[in-house]
């Protein structure tokens, strides 16, 4: 390993995240650079439950090559807009998180301080009603827009929700097909070198041994070769993210399916709901020293809004990360490399960045503890970005009505969230990092949705005449309240573009 490139790489554990990431390094190589194989074993379950994602995901499965509408039909799959938090804020209260832009960048200072001197002067229209997927998630509408659409008109950002197990089932079939090899059986021991403590194979119930150069831990929380094996060590956030559990259940579909997920604020946590074409996933993310486990499922069954197809699955984290990502031979992707709560659906997000870090300083001449810090040092920072977004959800509330959210505004959070916080509320600027996930348009939905109001805006806005403000701004709501009108509900262009077959 120290002297020579990996020859063969070794997935343990299948899954969305396992096969992703199989997926894509065989896309990659092309059976040009090693050889890859999946040990995943069928008596061991994945926490799939309904998966709801961010629009990178289409760049994902256009790197992959894979065509849309066949995959929107084979995972049964439904378009998302964004998400709508209920009761966050207060209890009564929605806002929405939107993909994409408010409006657009004028003499390069951001819209909403354009819309906020605005307000100053009595114009009441909401910042919502400059974004086209608000306006079109509330309408029920949405389609596949154009590749070419002219820049100056709004733009329509989306992502999917769709059935985990089907998706892996897809992805495998995609990796099979371009060499990857399947393994099935479950792993009982893990063999390190003596030398230096590099995993050197895996041994699975029977005997056989599966050896490799470089192991891909797509295990699930327990780890097995980044943790159980390495001892790499846990960064815990629960006093930041106090949720340590959830119950997930899928029940009947309801019509119309909405083009968005849900995320409704309940007294210990909060619940999802994420609509597939052929059923809705639902769970209850919660604080288990605040709510019972029953108590937790009677919330859970009791706001559903179809008939249950299952008893609730119960899952137990711990949110944080691994110390390290990238440990000796071993890179830990998914689960195993840390819990990150589904509020703002990232988990395939890290699962494709991860995979895409990896490529991008892949060990082609063996082993260099240079490349392994790099890996690791991106990592931490990802997850630290991401970490600081959720927390933002807990902590900017008005809710006293319970202990969790008590414990939620008066806990304190990373120097890092309450920089970002202060310098919104001094002017409405949004701090800049570079490479983050979650840009300027989507801290600006949760700041004003969560009450987070600036005291000034940015006087540049106050450059352009008044009248040439009002006369863009009711122009820019024209044109996004005109194209929704004019678009298909979620259902009819599902029905017409890319219904799935019915599961047998």
């Amino acid at each position: 390993m120290t002297n020579q490139a990996p020859s063969k790489f070794v997935v343990v554990g299948g899954g969305t995240a396992g096969w992703i990431a199989a997926a894509t390094l065989a896309h990659a190589m092309k059976g040009r650079v090693g050889e890859i194989c999946v040990v995943e074993s069928d008596e061991i379950g994945t926490v799939g439950v309904g998966e709801a994602t961010i629009p990178p995901m289409q760049f994902l499965n256009s790197l992959l090559g894979i065509d849309e509408i066949d995959f929107v039909k084979k995972t049964q799959a439904t378009f998302k807009l964004g998400i709508e938090f209920r009761d966050w804020t207060r209890q009564g209260h929605t806002y929405f998180h939107p993909f994409g832009p408010h409006g657009m960048t004028i003499d390069a200072v951001s819209f909403h301080h354009y819309w906020m001197r605005l307000r100053q002067h009595g114009d009441t229209s909401a910042i919502d009603d400059y974004s086209l997927a608000t306006v079109a998630a509330r309408m029920g509408k949405f389609v596949i827009p154009p590749r070419d659409l002219p820049p100056e008109l709004p733009q329509l950002s989306y992502a999917y929700h769709f059935d985990a197990g089907l998706y892996a089932r897809y992805l495998r079939d995609y990796a099979e097909k371009r060499g990857v090899r399947r393994i099935e059986g479950r792993i009982v021991e893990v063999k390190q070198r003596a030398a230096d403590g590099f995993i050197e194979a895996v041994e699975l119930e029977g005997g056989k041994r599966i050896e490799g150069d470089f192991f891909i831990d797509c295990s699930g929380f327990r780890g097995l070769l980044i943790e159980q094996t390495l001892k790499t060590g846990y960064e815990d956030w629960t006093h930041w993210l106090p949720c340590d559990r959830a119950l997930a259940v899928p029940c009947d579909s309801v019509s119309p399916r909405t083009p968005y997920t849900r995320s409704t604020a309940r007294a210990a946590g909060w619940q999802w709901r994420i609509p597939l074409q052929h059923r809705i996933g639902n769970g209850y993310v919660y604080s288990s020293p605040f709510i019972s486990d029953d108590e937790a499922a009677a919330t859970l069954m009791a706001n559903l809004d179809g008939a249950p197809r299952a008893e609730p699955r119960l899952l137990r984290f711990t949110t944080g990360r691994r110390k390290k990502a990238w440990n000796k031979n071993v890179v830990a992707l998914g689960l195993a490399s840390g819990f990150m709560e589904p509020l703002e659906s990232t988990s395939i997000h890290l699962i494709q960045t991860g995979v895409f870090r990896l490529l991008s300083l892949l060990p082609m001449g063996g082993h260099d503890e240079a490349t392994v810090e790099e890996y690791n040092r991106l990592s931490k920072i990802e997850y630290e970005q991401i970490r600081d977004f959720i927390i933002l959800h807990y902590k900017a509330t008005e809710r006293d009505d319970s202990e969790l959210w008590r414990y939620c505004k008066d806990m304190a959070i990373p120097d890092s969230l309450a920089h970002k916080i202060e310098l919104f509320r001094a002017r409405g600027r949004i701090a800049r990092f570079d490479d983050q996930l979650f840009v300027e348009p989507s801290w600006l939905a949760v700041f004003m949705g969560q009450g987070v109001e600036p005291n000034h805006y940015d006087r540049l806005a106050d450059v352009p005449p008044l009248a040439d403000i009002e006369r863009r701004l009711a122009g820019v709501r024209q044109t996004i309240a005109q194209i929704c009108q004019g678009l298909p509900t979620h259902d009819e262009f599902i029905a017409r573009h890319c219904k799935a077959e019915p599961l047998g």
